[in-house]
């Protein structure tokens, strides 16, 4: 059977510096922190008292009152950026087999501000279980997609993909198996998140899994710097279309970049930390390459999952450089999180779209916040420290891994 050709013809973004994919490419490229003292709600008793929220964001901007009530703020997001990368993609609706297009999303948490405003609220009453109606559709992850399908009418394949942090790469991956496999011609896939909440930032306190640094908030997130004490917490959501190429080309589309090829793999090694040595991340990563059919030179740049952990950087930096041997010396390799913060599920969506618009504009975005040289990291390798590099990108990878030990990675190529 003849694999069919993906193709990347629309994007959508909502992130913490750029509510748009132009903003979002410009705050990267300049090297924009994101991170800043946490607004949506009173964090003064935490160990953590900031993150990467939305700035200026209006969901009635998008969304009418009354259907954004019904949506948890993870879907709400979701339904922001589909709708960006719709009309980027210039899709005629009405000329397309609606029965052939599908949505595949992803989250990490979903609703769990939804989860927790109610379980708030029933603990202040009588004990009287007075639920909203909506409670339940608004916190189920698979909401998002079901709401971008009725809005849309894509009656394709339709579910929500669950892998902690490597979500939305999961929803790539799928959506990129089912049409090179001639099930369907094209999706909008991607993944959403809004985890800035007293739940969620008391629960990754109890981890010791958040940085503490709220002396200086927009430096916390620091991949690779020997400082780095956590991630940041981020939200907001990325939408992809991908599309068979015979498909988009004969109806004109846009065509960013190729999709080319995603790979899957396990730590098996414990809930939350990475192993030591990578080997989940060096299997996920020779798995991308072989199902691409690309060669270890063939690849130009490397964003990585790189939190800003004192553990995971490292692990995945010897992943990479267990991969990829000398070439690892001659890649441009970069952590978009040191601006955006951690977007957990809906990381690997946001950070595809850093490696497809690195493929367009020929411009690595930078790995901000770095000032102290860890003596555990190769300081031959190319971080891309502190300010964006140009390079004439042929091919990028992207790596998202989560708890739980769940890897993906992508490749993305300049279509030839």
């Amino acid at each position: 059977m003849e694999l069919k050709r993906v193709v990347v013809t629309g994007l959508g973004a909502l992130t913490p510096i750029g509510n748009n994919v132009e903003e979002y490419w410009k705050g990267l490229v300049e090297g924009k922190s994101g991170a800043a003292p946490i607004k949506g709600f009173d964090a003064s008793k935490f160990k953590t008292r900031f993150a990467c929220e939305l700035k200026g964001f209006n969901v009635l901007d998008h969304i009418n009152r009354k259907d954004s009530r019904k949506m948890d703020k993870f879907t709400q997001y979701a339904m922001v950026a589909a709708e960006e990368a719709i009309g980027d993609s210039k899709l005629d609706l009405e000329n397309i087999d609606l029965d052939r297009a599908g949505v595949i999303w992803g989250s990490g948490v979903g609703g769990l501000e939804t989860f927790q405003e109610e379980m708030i609220n029933f603990c202040a009453g009588d004990g009287t279980p007075k639920f909203n109606p909506f409670f339940i559709p608004k916190m189920i992850s698979d909401i998002a997609p079901g709401y971008i399908s009725i809005k849309y009418g894509f009656r394709g394949p339709n579910f929500s993909t669950v892998s902690a942090c490597a979500s939305s790469a999961n929803a790539l991956i799928d959506a990129y198996n089912y049409i090179r496999l001639g099930q369907a011609d094209l999706f909008i896939a991607g993944g959403s998140e809004a985890p800035i909440n007293i739940a969620s930032l008391a629960g990754f306190n109890a981890l010791r899994a958040l940085s503490t640094n709220n002396d200086s908030p927009e430096t916390a997130s620091r991949p690779f710097d020997k400082t780095r004490d956590g991630f940041v917490m981020g939200e907001g959501a990325g939408a992809i279309i991908l599309e068979e190429y015979e498909h988009a080309v004969k109806r004109g589309a846009t065509i960013y970049a190729e999709l080319l090829g995603g790979g899957l793999s396990a730590d098996a090694y414990h809930i939350t930390a990475p192993h030591p040595e990578g080997l989940g991340a060096i299997a996920v990563m020779k798995n991308c390459l072989k199902d691409a059919g690309l060669e270890i030179t063939d690849v130009d740049a490397v964003n990585m999952h790189g939190t800003s952990t004192p553990l995971g950087d490292v692990a995945e930096l010897k992943a990479i450089t267990k991969v990829f041997g000398e070439h690892a010396y001659k890649l441009n390799i970069n952590s978009t999180k040191s601006m955006t913060g951690h977007l957990l599920g809906a990381a690997g969506a946001i950070e595809s779209i850093s490696s497809i618009l690195s493929i367009k504009h020929g411009i690595v975005p930078p790995t901000i916040n770095h000032s102290v040289v860890d003596e555990n990291i190769d300081s031959k390798l190319n971080l891309t420290l502190n300010k964006a590099q140009k390079r004439d990108v042929k091919v990028a990878m992207s790596n998202t891994f989560g708890f739980g030990g769940h890897n993906a990675c992508l490749v993305f190529k300049k279509l030839n």
